[in-house]
């Protein structure tokens, strides 16, 4: 059932609280190291693979089909400055917190949802432990620090793609390739679309979290839960996307 314009706006509301006592949190002793490198392993490390198979086969298609579309035009030369630019600034962050957000964002509101119906996050409050302290700053900063590298590590395998596809099916000459890509690829494309994913991730984190706590009626509020954290969080980026490609093309 969807929500009334009211009733969304109080949520929003309560999604700014949220960050807000994130914040409080940051600052708050004791920091559980174990528990940030347990959430990096899990986000990041265990998420490998699948941005190396979405990387590099984003990398193939875009590559295939731009090739396709320059050769007519004798030019099909700078395909690898096209995939490296357009990987750097936008597809390699959003690929990547999309694919993060189907793997890992819904599991970070099932986790938390299922322990706010089983009364365990109200078992750690009753023992003083703040929650969002003990269970969300760890999934915010491991996300703040493993959506950047897995980032760059799709930005590698969608140039590996595109390079193998070029080289492979339109015959290109591989130095040529390689140097005209460089030309055009700048250290400012790679930072703008780190940036992108650090914040993503953060954003991605914090929704996913938020309404993982939020979680009511029992089996049936985690599954929708989760199904709120993934269409909010993957709507959220590719706004959020726009408006800072907005502002670093304009002003930084």
């Amino acid at each position: 059932m969807m929500q009334s314009p009211l009733k969304q706006l109080e949520e929003l509301g309560y999604y700014f609280v949220f960050l807000g006592e994130i914040l409080r949190c940051s600052l708050k002793r004791p920091f559980r190291i174990a528990q940030y490198l347990s959430e990096i392993e899990r986000l990041g490390v265990n998420s490998v693979l699948i941005i190396l198979l979405s990387g590099g086969g984003i990398g193939m298609i875009f590559a295939l089909q731009m090739a396709s579309i320059l050769q007519p035009f004798q030019v099909e030369i700078g395909t690898g400055a096209a995939m490296a630019v357009a990987l750097s600034r936008e597809l390699a962050p959003i690929i990547t917190a999309l694919m993060l957000i189907a793997k890992n964002g819904s599991a970070m509101a099932a986790e938390l949802g299922t322990m706010r119906v089983t009364e365990q996050i109200d078992a750690l409050e009753s023992m003083s432990i703040s929650a969002v302290h003990y269970l969300v700053l760890p999934k915010v900063i491991a996300s703040f620090l493993v959506f950047p590298l897995l980032t760059l590590l799709a930005n590698i395998m969608g140039v590996l793609g595109s390079y193998v596809v070029a080289i492979a099916l339109f015959s290109l000459d591989s130095a040529s390739y390689v140097s005209y890509m460089f030309d055009f690829l700048s250290p400012r494309d790679v930072f703008m679309g780190l940036i992108k994913a650090a914040i993503m991730g953060v954003i991605v984190a914090t929704i996913c979290c938020f309404k993982g706590l939020r979680t009511v009626q029992g089996a049936k509020g985690v599954g929708d839960s989760a199904t709120k954290a993934v269409v909010a969080s993957s709507v959220t980026i590719i706004l959020v996307d726009y408006i800072l490609t907005t502002i670093i093309l304009r002003f930084i």
